[in-house]
């Protein structure tokens, strides 16, 4: 199944309506509108630089599809790029700086609200983006007391998925492993070279830091990508299959489906 890399749903991408049409949505009860946050990065030599913005923007828009008839809401254009200087030295990466990132999200937040949304959900397809996303939620939330503001990175919402249905070992779903190439394959196939696919799993020397895409832990450590990999490439790509993608979109969409509706539900008077 191959889906259109320019994803512009009418029914609920904010692009494809009017001006007028989206202050009626915003101006509904309980109106939701979704900000995906993703990157342009690097991502070994099989998968494309805007993986994970093309991830955060299908998993966001599907999901809002799914409630589209239960609760006005609409999806902004994914913003782009992240913030992603630790894989500058693989070259094929536009990073943004922290605070010109976090300034970007703020002022969409500020503009895109403007249309009378009751909350706003920031759906996060980078793992370097976790904490300016943390930094968002708390700064447009202050900013903006009459909306309900979250923010999340969608591959956290199935991480028992994840454990179920695996076919790599620990570090297998890392930075263009076993993961992101299977969603890309479901996704997105004519991007995956599936002929050259090099990658190294991830080991991190301290046990207290993360050791795979959905399994992180309290210690943060920097490090240049090439210390973790001469590809680019962190995980185990060749297990990845269109089918184990199929899974894991469906697990996530759901996933953020079901969050979109309670906010909905949460802030309707």
């Amino acid at each position: 199944m191959t889906h259109p890399t320019a994803q512009l749903d009418e029914m609920v991408s904010f692009g494809a309506q009017s001006a007028a049409d989206i202050g009626a949505v915003g101006a509904a009860a309980g109106s939701v509108l979704v900000v995906p946050v993703g990157s342009v990065e690097q991502h070994g030599k099989h998968l494309p630089v805007m993986t994970d913005t093309l991830l955060a923007d299908s998993v966001a828009t599907t999901a809002a599809k799914r409630v589209a008839d239960d609760a006005p809401i609409l999806v902004a254009p994914p913003l782009r790029p992240g913030y992603s200087p630790h894989h500058c030295s693989f070259g094929g990466t536009l990073t943004a700086g922290f605070d010109t990132l976090l300034d970007l999200v703020r002022d969409t937040a500020d503009s895109g609200l403007t249309n009378g949304f009751d909350a706003l959900v920031l759906v996060n397809g980078h793992g370097g983006n976790g904490p300016l996303i943390d930094a968002a939620v708390s700064e447009i939330g202050r900013e903006h007391p009459a909306v309900e503001v979250l923010g999340l990175t969608y591959f956290e919402l199935v991480a028992d998925l994840v454990e179920e249905i695996r076919d790599s070992e620990m570090g297998g779903m890392a930075h263009g492993g076993e993961f992101e190439t299977s969603l890309m394959l479901h996704l997105h196939p004519e991007l995956v070279d599936t002929e050259s696919m090099p990658a190294t799993y991830w080991e991190e020397q301290y046990d207290l830091a993360g050791d795979d895409l959905v399994s992180g832990g309290p210690l943060s450590v920097y490090r240049p990508f090439e210390d973790y990999s001469d590809s680019g490439a962190i995980g185990d790509p060749d297990v990845a299959d269109e089918a184990t993608g199929k899974r894991l979109f469906k697990g996530s969409t759901e996933a953020l489906a079901d969050l979109l509706l309670e906010v909905h539900e949460r802030n309707t008077d």
